[in-house]
């Protein structure tokens, strides 16, 4: 399916932890940069990691299936296969974990496969699979 490509700036208090987070972590090829933000493919989306130490961090949490989801974050929809890959891979590089991997919804509309995890800088991430596409927008 072709759909359209999002883009998402997004504050790091550092670009070289950035740059080994998202170059390195998740493997996110990347784009031009300055010496105030970097340009990353997400998946074919573009990010933008922009220097800005002052502005980063999630706080807010909002109850979803018994877990606390930061308010704040982005993600992206990955296959089964790709998520269980980077949940493992994640694991094994020692990531701290918000909401470890985990099956959210069971049984249900929507039930999904999920992560929440933090970059260097606080920004909360998730990514998440479903073994049917039909469920992502289920109600």
């Amino acid at each position: 399916m072709d759909i359209p490509r999002f883009h998402l700036a997004f504050p790091v208090r550092d670009l070289a932890e950035a740059r080994a987070f998202y170059g390195g972590v998740l493997g996110c090829p990347e784009g031009r940069s300055s010496e105030e933000w970097i340009d990353f493919d997400f998946h074919g989306h573009q990010i933008v990691a922009h220097l800005a130490p002052d502005e980063i961090s999630h706080r807010a949490t909002n109850a979803v299936d018994g877990e606390e989801v930061p308010v704040r974050h982005f993600g992206v929809i990955l296959t089964l296969e790709q998520w269980e890959a980077l949940a493992q891979k994640l694991k094994a590089v020692g990531t701290r974990f918000v909401i470890e991997p985990q099956v959210r919804f069971k049984g249900q509309p929507g039930e999904q496969a999920t992560m929440f995890f933090l970059d260097p800088s606080g920004n909360a991430l998730e990514f998440k699979a479903f073994a049917d596409d039909a469920m992502v927008f289920a109600t």
